[in-house]
């Protein structure tokens, strides 16, 4: 097996961790999941930027999505009844607040919904291919991480870091 399949490989398994989190997000409590969250959003971004060098980036399959609206809103809704409160952030790069007198806000539970999305598709295009389609797939979900995905992963990313250091910084305050 050459590198770049094993790291496709183990994106492969930071993606199916990402999606398991966000599944059994019921299953943990704001701060765990906010932790897992941390720790594996900065990985799925960097290796989807990284990795091309070696992979031969054709153009992209079409594949179904295996996320339907119900598994979406489910996803979203659970992540939302986790982060309770600290579900909701304003959107600075929205392009219309540009010219919007009122802030814009999103939500951590939406942007993971999303992310979850295609990171499920990829992980389940390679699952039924047996493996077969690991390229085509990752070549498919790298195009939607360039078009669409990488902003939402940041974004996360800042709210996120931003209800961890938050939530320290009010047990110090009245700790």
């Amino acid at each position: 097996m050459n590198n770049e399949t094993t790291r496709l490989l183990d994106l492969v398994g930071l993606s199916k961790s990402f999606c398991e989190l966000c599944e059994r997000a019921r299953e943990y409590s704001k701060e765990e999941f906010t932790d897992r969250a941390l720790d594996l959003l900065p990985r799925i971004y960097w290796n989807f930027f990284d990795l091309s060098a070696g992979v031969a980036l054709g153009e992209a399959d079409y594949f179904s999505d295996y996320v339907d609206e119900s598994l979406y809103d489910q996803i979203r809704g659970s992540i939302a009844s986790v982060m309770g409160g600290a579900d909701t952030f304003l959107e600075t790069f929205e392009e219309d607040m540009k010219y919007s007198d009122t802030p814009i806000t999103s939500s951590i539970s939406e942007c993971l919904a999303d992310l979850f999305q295609p990171l499920f598709n990829f992980i389940s295009i390679v699952h039924d291919s047996e493996g077969s389609q690991l390229e085509e797939a990752f070549i498919s979900c790298k195009e939607d991480f360039e078009n669409y995905w990488s902003q939402t992963l940041c974004n996360a990313l800042k709210a996120l870091n931003n209800v961890k250091y938050n939530h320290l910084n009010e047990e110090e305050d009245y700790g």
